[in-house]
């Protein structure tokens, strides 16, 4: 498991800089920007890290958590967990906003667009995560040569 983390100050400017830093961790890890799943992730990403630095005030920890490449190689499922750590011990609020309201839709975001996420306490604060899975295509197998014939495996 390769883990990566930046440090986010108390500034709404920070989410672009995480943004950033979070699109060359993904390109470094295998995740083509062509690929669906950056996006989304960049997304979560933003509305995580968002909602820490407006809704807090405080210091946030972005984390970005990738299966080893081991994984991909065997055909197995990738997953991609990211987490954000403050140290606000509120716990977040997710909400149903009006249709003329210009916030308070990301975590409906977050738990539209992520396969799982929650939070949980962490030191005197806590930490919300989000995973996505990352399909890869199946690892090819090599035919077999059996009398001549060529024969796949059945799946």
């Amino acid at each position: 498991m390769l883990q990566v983390q930046l440090e986010v100050g108390p500034d709404p400017a920070e989410v672009g800089r995480a943004r950033r830093w979070a699109r060359s961790r993904l390109a470094g890890s295998g995740i083509g920007a062509d690929e669906p799943v950056a996006e989304t992730l960049i997304l979560l990403i933003s509305e995580l890290v968002t909602n820490a630095v407006v809704h807090t005030g405080c210091p946030a920890v972005l984390r970005m958590l990738f299966r080893s490449s081991g994984a991909a190689q065997s055909g197995e499922q990738e997953t991609v967990r990211v987490e954000v750590a403050d140290t606000s011990d509120a716990p977040p609020r997710p909400r149903h906003a009006d249709s003329d309201e210009t916030g308070g839709r990301g975590l409906e975001l977050v738990d539209g667009l992520a396969d799982r996420w929650g939070w949980q306490r962490e030191g005197a604060g806590k930490q919300i995560w989000c995973e996505i899975d990352r399909c890869e295509r199946p690892a090819i197998v090599p035919a077999q040569s059996v009398g001549g014939l060529i024969r796949r495996p059945a799946f």
